[in-house]
Parts: structure tokens; C-alpha cells; sequence
């Protein structure tokens, strides 16, 4: 016996014919059952006969039926994050600074899901709890919420200080008893959306991804000179940098055995002004501030006299004081004919312009019209791009 799709009138029905031999020996079909029209015909309404027909010869179920095959969670990463996670004693330190017999869940688990999602495949906290289901992450709880994650992160937050102490001291057996170098900088954080809490840190400042003011929140990280991050400090997004540095130098040498301090850094963070109170707080435990710093652009006209006395050695380095410290000054000559060619072809482009608007504005005042809207005696333009010039060309001596 077999099926048999047979058509009448434009519909397709299911049929279960067998074949035999009539008395004269030929081939024929005959209908055993209409099973009904196809397009009405169900898989529930057919597997009651197939698993009838399966249990008369013996076999157990309906071998019929669609194989879904169950995608394998991954274990590599996860993994290897969770014996690096153990090896650190990251766990020990979350679970002694969480510690709470009021709190149903477990704190560290839930962090150390999110943080392990953040390095294997950044997303959400939905998109978390979706990447969890693809994963054999070890010694999770059974059932994990979006409430679960957010909880978790209320706990990190109320005992940020004891959880970075914590970290502090599993930390220090990397580091080397005499930390001779430390960096620090800082970046802004771009944020969507208008909405505002108590204390918001997120407020509007000069960002550095679009070049404008939007609306941020600054993040500072400190590392060593291996690159082993020691820290990280959050501060409201309208925050000056050089403000930032003190609060994070007395937290590094509270929470490090540091003998040695070299702050190596741009003008933005290590100004000229903070550098005696840094000094004098350095000097608190024994140590010596040492910094490397450079020079901020708007003190080059007050250097000019140091510059045109510099001699430099065959390595292109010489040697002044600038403010009562130890002035290195590095000159590159290909660099220096590359800048002074684009200083050069930009006064060129400004004095083609002023010569332009002159022009026009003699004619505008012999009664000559041209298109476009009329232009204001303002100071003589030449005027303005003398002075523009002679500025570019005093601040290019510097090297």
C-alpha cells in the first residue's frame, strides 16, 4: 500500500490505494481509504494513523516526524574568562565585598555574566540574557531576569568603594613593588536621550567624538606601564581635565605601593598650575613627582627667546628651563619645512581672500554693484591679514 495525491475540480485529495493482480493477471489499484482533501489535512490529524501503523509492526514511535536538531552552546570563551576570573581572585573579592544576607540573589554570578558579555559579545542587558541562552556559562542560577542584572548592578553601585578595594588587593601581587610608571587619560562618553535623575552625572561639555558640546559623562582609566589597568574614575561630562588628576593620583598611591610617579601626560590634564599641589601631594609618602608634559600651545610667544637660543646635538634634542623646570625640546627638520610649507600656502590663501574683499569694497564705494549681498567697511582687511600673518610667523619660530 501507498499514498496517492489525486485532482478533481481544481482540489488535491489524499488517497491510500494498494496494488493487486485481477484473475487474468494484469496490474491494477484500487482505493483503500480517502484520507480527505490536502490542504485540510494536518499533521495531528495524520499521526494518530502513523503511529497506529508503527506500533502493528513493532516500532515504538512516529519515525515521521520533523528532526529538530538544538544548536550547542558555546564554551570556549566563557570558559577560559571563568578559570582567568577564579585565577585573579576577582570572584573571592566580589563575593566578600557583596556580601549581604538580605540580598536573594547571586551578585557576583550576575556581574560576571554581564562582564563576560561585554568581552565576548557586547550588548544590553536584554541582549545579555539572549546571549546567555547560547552559552554553557558555569555556575550560573537557573533563571536569570532583566530585574536580576539590574539588582545586581544597584549592589555594585552601593559598594563601588569596598568592590574597588577589593579588586585593589587582588591586584597588587601584578604589580611590581616599585611601580615606576603610571598612566592616566581621559575620554567622553556620548549619551542618547534626555531624561535626568538626582545627581546625574551626565551633563553637556566639549566632546571629543563629534568635536562639539553634546550631552556626556567623562571616563578616566589608569594603567601600568605593562598596560595592566589599575583603575577607572567616572566625573560629570562638564568636568575640566586638569581637575580630575589630583583625586586620581591620591587614590593610586592610597591603593598601590607605589615609590615612584611618573605622570606622563598632554597639556589637557597636567597644566602648569596643578603641578605644585600634585608635587606636594606626592611628596606626602616619600615620593618624587616626576612628569613629562607638553607645553601648552598658548605659552609658544613666551618661549620664543628660549627657542632662538637652543643649540641642538646630533640627535636633534637641546636642553632650556621654562617656568623653573627642566625644558626638552625635540626639532624634526622634515617636519618643520612640512609644517612651514602649509603655514605658508595658508597665509597665501588669506591674503588672495583680503585682496578679493579689498577690491570689492573699493568698487562699492566708486558706485560699482556686483552680485551677491554688499559688504561693510569693517577694519581694512589687509590690516586683518597683516596681523594674522605676522602671528602664524612668530608662533612657527618655535620648533
Amino acid at each position: 500500500m501507498y499514498t496517492r495525491i489525486t485532482k478533481t475540480g481544481g482540489r488535491q485529495y489524499l488517497q491510500l490505494v494498494e496494488s493487486f493482480r485481477n484473475d487474468s493477471g494484469k496490474v491494477r489499484t484500487r482505493v483503500v481509504a480517502n484520507l480527505g482533501r490536502l490542504d485540510q489535512i494536518t499533521p495531528q490529524q495524520l499521526d494518530p494513523l502513523i503511529n497506529g501503523l508503527n506500533r502493528a509492526i513493532g516500532r515504538a514511535h512516529n519515525t515521521s516526524a520533523e528532526v529538530i536538531q538544538e544548536p550547542g552552546l558555546s564554551f570556549g570563551d566563557v570558559f577560559a574568562l571563568h578559570e582567568l576570573w577564579r585565577d585573579l581572585g576577582v570572584d573571592t573579592a566580589l563575593k566578600r565585598a557583596l556580601r549581604s544576607s538580605r540580598r536573594e540573589i547571586d551578585a557576583e554570578a550576575l556581574i560576571r555574566a554581564m562582564v563576560f558579555n561585554r568581552l565576548c559579545a557586547p550588548d544590553s542587558k536584554l541582549g545579555c540574557l539572549r546571549w546567555l541562552e547560547t552559552v554553557a556559562m558555569p555556575a550560573m542560577p537557573e533563571t536569570v531576569t532583566h530585574q536580576h542584572l539590574l539588582r545586581a548592578m544597584d549592589a555594585l553601585m552601593d559598594h563601588a568603594d569596598a568592590v574597588e578595594e577589593a579588586l585593589a588587593r587582588q591586584i597588587r601581587p601584578l604589580v611590581d613593588n616599585t611601580l615606576a610608571v603610571v598612566f592616566y587619560d581621559l575620554t567622553t562618553v556620548r549619551i542618547h536621550g534626555e531624561g535626568a535623575v538626582e545627581d546625574d552625572i551626565r551633563a553637556f561639555g566639549m566632546n571629543k567624538e563629534v568635536g562639539g558640546i553634546a550631552r556626556q559623562f567623562v571616563l578616566g582609566v589608569v594603567q601600568s606601564a605593562d598596560g595592566l589597568p589599575l583603575m577607572h574614575t567616572v566625573h560629570p561630562g562638564n568636568i575640566g581635565e586638569t581637575k580630575t588628576l589630583q583625586a586620581m593620583l591620591q587614590t593610586v598611591l592610597q591603593r598601590f605601593p607605589v615609590q615612584r610617579v611618573i605622570l606622563v601626560a598632554d597639556r589637557g590634564l597636567l597644566s602648569l598650575e596643578n603641578i605644585g599641589e600634585l608635587t606636594a601631594l606626592a611628596d606626602q609618602g616619600g615620593r618624587k613627582l616626576e612628569f613629562i608634559l607638553a607645553v601648552p600651545a598658548r605659552r609658544h610667544a613666551d618661549l620664543v627667546e628660549t627657542f632662538e637660543g637652543l643649540a641642538f646635538g646630533d640627535d636633534a634634542l637641546a636642553e632650556s628651563t621654562f617656568a623653573g623646570h627642566r625644558l626638552i625640546v625635540a626639532h624634526d627638520p622634515a617636519r618643520a619645512a612640512e609644517q612651514s610649507d602649509r603655514r605658508r600656502a595658508r597665509i597665501a590663501e588669506l591674503e588672495a581672500q583680503a585682496e578679493k574683499m579689498v577690491l570689492r569694497l573699493d568698487a562699492q564705494d566708486g558706485g560699482q554693484t556686483a552680485r551677491g549681498r554688499p559688504r561693510h567697511r569693517r577694519p581694512d582687511a589687509m590690516d586683518l591679514c597683516t596681523a594674522g600673518r605676522s602671528l602664524i610667523r612668530t608662533s612657527s619660530r618655535s620648533p
